[in-house]
């Protein structure tokens, strides 16, 4: 029976593809960070990314050739909440693409804001993906399964960090069904959260701990109000 048993946890593992983290150190990897998808992932599991520690979790792990964050800004983006993260970001290691958002009215006259990053994301991806042995994708969005199996028909595995610890789950199935493997972000969070002062509080002034962290995402943040 404990063998029966053994054998359904095994197989259950493999169809849902939660896969235990594999890095190699010799893997040219690339981070492509879809910032609206992954806002509102981290909305719903209400925790913060420091995208140092997240960097340096990954640096350690395996050859990061490049880190990509993509999100659109509005036209006032000098005064945006993103602005400090955004710069940092450029700062430290990350590679930041852009676009302005758009406005327009829908047919009951309200307003919309639109800043899809897909085309650009996907272009990034098909371009290096020769380049690369293991892409790692931080977003749910299901109209990405195609761009991972074109991918994938190239040469590198694809793993895909998003949750389905929310409800609803942010990632969507047949994403999840086209990766090579899935992490989910609650699976990491210990590792690249931000840690907040009652978390250092009791630790010594020598302990250094995670300095110049990156800047926070204000609650107004144009991911929040960017419809895909």
């Amino acid at each position: 029976m404990f063998i029966w048993k053994q054998f359904i946890y095994c197989y259950e593992r493999i169809l849902k593809k939660v896969t235990i983290m594999q890095f190699y150190s010799d893997e040219r990897t690339a981070l492509f960070i879809d910032g609206a998808n992954l806002f509102a992932s981290l909305r719903a599991l209400k925790f913060e990314i420091d995208y140092k520690r997240l960097l340096k979790f990954f640096n350690t792990r395996c050859r990061i050739v490049r880190a990509f964050y993509y999100t659109a800004l509005t036209e006032d983006h000098e005064n945006s909440p993103l602005r400090p993260l955004i710069d940092w970001l450029e700062y430290n290691g990350f590679t930041l693409v852009t676009k302005p958002t758009k406005e327009s009215l829908n047919s009951d006259g309200q307003r919309r804001i639109k800043g899809n990053m897909d085309i650009e994301l996907a272009i990034d991806m098909l371009e290096l993906a020769k380049k690369l042995d293991h892409i790692i994708l931080f977003s749910g969005d299901g109209d990405f399964r195609r761009l991972v199996n074109a991918v994938q028909n190239k040469g590198p595995r694809v793993t895909v960090i998003s949750t389905i610890k929310s409800s609803p789950p942010m990632l969507a199935d047949e994403l999840r069904r086209q990766a090579d493997s899935f992490i989910d972000l609650v699976s990491l969070q210990q590792e690249i959260e931000r840690v907040t002062d009652s978390d250092k509080s009791g630790m010594s002034k020598n302990d250094n701990f995670y300095p110049d962290s990156s800047p926070r995402i204000g609650l107004n943040s144009p991911h929040k109000k960017t419809i895909e």
